[in-house]
């Protein structure tokens, strides 16, 4: 038995057969013979815990008996930077609340190294304001988004890419309208936080727009685009999409809803006629030249050839060819006039009626309103945006000298001739400021402007041009600088009005500034480039950029400077103070 035993302890998986006849030993006697064999067994005393059979070995790293293992709740693994068990969590913000994220609140997930700002905003305040807040802050920084009080048994909110996509479609209508860029991604981020979608970003530049949404950290981001390709100038579309936009931002408007009226709004057709905007074209171009000094055959035949060039600039429309050759017909046909004219008058009073017909044609023409949004792209921080304005502006201005500059030398190698030093400045107050009041009347039939605002922005025109003619010509003062002044009450008289009916600026500045462009020094610079002059021409050339410069910062600073007198909706407590625009001081 010995011998057996030996054997036996020899190879510890192994047990001897039973024997017939002899006696089985119980399980815990056998229990303790075989594991007495093995060189990791328990005390003869102690009870022996077998495992439970199992089909598949138990793996080494198993937890102990008597330890609870929480069963996973989601799928998905957890973050990394969850709160540990026993730690009260800080509750979030309410539904309803209103932008109120003070110093012990702040949103769930996100706590900045210069902490969270108190950004308090209320809903009585403007969606602009409020959006404009929401666009200078870092997405880091951001508070949640406003969300209308909802009900138990109501549905879960729209789909994000249906939100998103609205949130597109309205953006490209704003941006194809003329907007600017900052007021776009401030119309796309109310729409956005409107339907409750928080961490968004968009990216607006001159032909594509973008958004995209992060649910959170470990979800995967929704992103779309949508590409600008047509743009037009309906001024009552825009005034109709911002509109649907205060009401989305109410809370009254469901995505449906905001699905139906959008779709309204661009089935809507133009308020003006097409030989209502024509007429409105030639009383632009005879308003324009009464104002530098022609009388009223001067007006008639100004208007005659405005009319001509637009309705050549419709014919090439609708033939399909590009803006660049619309703007050369358009501006060839009241140079022709201006050109016939003098050489039916050679005389000293002919040249000065020619001048003021061709100049009063040119007005009609010149992109002031691409000029505007450009330099406030600029100024606002969206580079890339504005030098793409600009260089449309370029294009344009570079059709309008095309079509003048061939027409001026046709005349000149006729033998007509034409001599800036013949025009004189004349001022006449009263006929000039009804004239001035007529140009700004004509320029909101060619924006297809609601009736509502017409009133104001002819009034505002009328300001404007009351305002340099007062500092021009009785206080002697500089040209650029009256100007600049004079767009400065524009961009401030139509920012106020904008906020008073919670509207765009843009109706109430652009027909508004048409009396202060630069129409002159247009006709003057490219009559000395037709004389063969360069020095005299790129003098004159270079004077019209400078006061359409002065045009376009005296309207934004104007603008900036009316939301200086409106309660800013919300005020940053953090040590990096009050947002000015995207970019501050290059850093």
């Amino acid at each position: 038995m010995a011998g057996d035993s030996e054997r036996n302890g020899d190879q510890p998986g192994r047990q001897p057969e039973d024997e017939p006849g002899a006696p089985k030993p119980s399980d815990s006697a056998r229990g303790g013979f075989d594991e007495a064999q093995s060189a990791f067994t328990s005390p003869q005393l102690m009870p022996v815990i077998r495992p439970p059979e199992e089909e598949h070995p138990t793996s080494e790293f198993a937890v102990p008996e008597g330890l609870r293992v929480q069963p996973p709740e989601e799928e998905q693994p957890g973050s990394g930077f969850e709160v540990p068990e026993g730690v009260a969590r800080s509750r979030p913000e309410e539904p309803h609340s209103k932008f109120r994220y003070g110093p012990q609140e702040s949103a769930a997930g996100f706590t900045p190294a210069e902490g969270i700002p108190a950004l308090r905003q209320t809903m009585s305040a403007p969606w602009q304001d409020r959006m404009r807040s929401m666009v200078r802050l870092p997405l880091a920084e951001r508070p949640a988004p406003e969300r209308v009080p909802r009900g138990e048994d109501d549905e879960p909110g729209p789909p994000v890419p249906r939100v998103l996509d609205l949130t597109l479609r309205i953006g490209e209508l704003l941006l194809a309208s003329g907007e600017g860029a900052e007021d776009v991604e401030a119309a796309m981020f109310a729409i956005a936080h409107a339907y409750g979608l928080a961490r968004c970003e968009a990216n607006v530049t001159f032909t594509l727009i973008s958004i995209a949404h992060q649910p959170s950290l470990v979800e995967d981001p929704v992103s779309l685009g949508r590409t600008v390709r047509r743009r037009g100038t309906d001024y009552t579309r825009l005034a109709a999409v911002f509109r649907l936009v205060d009401d989305i931002t109410s809370g009254g408007v469901s995505l449906e809803e905001a699905y139906g009226r959008l779709a309204a709004i661009r089935r809507n057709r133009h308020p003006y006629k097409k030989w209502q905007v024509s007429l409105a074209a030639g009383l632009l171009a005879g308003a324009a030249s009464v104002l530098v000094g022609g009388s009223w055959l001067v007006f008639i035949l100004a208007a005659l050839g405005a009319i001509l060039g637009d309705r050549l600039a419709w014919i090439l429309s609708s033939r399909g060819l590009p803006e660049f050759y619309q703007f050369v017909a358009a501006a060839m046909a009241p140079a022709a006039f201006g050109v016939v004219l003098a050489a039916v008058q050679p005389e000293r009073e002919g040249l000065i009626r020619a001048a003021s017909v061709i100049t009063g044609g040119l007005f009609a023409l010149i992109p002031g309103r691409a000029l505007v949004a450009s330099v406030q792209d600029g100024l606002t921080g969206y580079y890339l945006t504005a030098s793409a304005r600009l260089l449309e502006v370029m294009f344009l201005i570079a059709g309008i000298v095309v079509g003048v500059l061939a027409i001026l030398y046709i005349g000149e190698t006729s033998g007509v001739t034409l001599n800036p030093e013949t025009v004189e400045r004349q001022t006449r107050p009263v006929t000039q400021l009804l004239a001035a009041m007529t140009l700004s009347l004509s320029f909101c039939v060619l924006l297809q402007q609601e009736k509502a605002t017409v009133l104001a922005a002819t009034l505002n025109g009328g300001v404007a041009w009351l305002i340099f003619g007062a500092m021009h010509d009785t206080a002697n003062l500089s040209p650029f600088a009256a100007t600049a002044v004079g767009a400065g009450m524009v961009g401030l008289f139509g920012q106020l009005q904008a906020r008073y009916r919670f509207t765009s600026a843009l109706p109430y500045v652009t027909a508004s500034i048409g009396p202060l462009l630069p129409g002159s020094a247009v006709y003057f610079g490219l009559l000395g480039f037709a004389q063969g002059n360069v020095a005299t021409g790129g003098e004159y050339l270079l004077r019209a950029a400078t006061l359409a410069l002065a045009i376009a910062i005296g309207v934004n600073l104007g603008s900036e400077i009316a939301r200086l007198f409106i309660r800013s909706p919300g005020r940053l407590t953090s040590p990096t103070g009050r947002r000015g625009a995207k970019r501050t001081r290059g850093f």
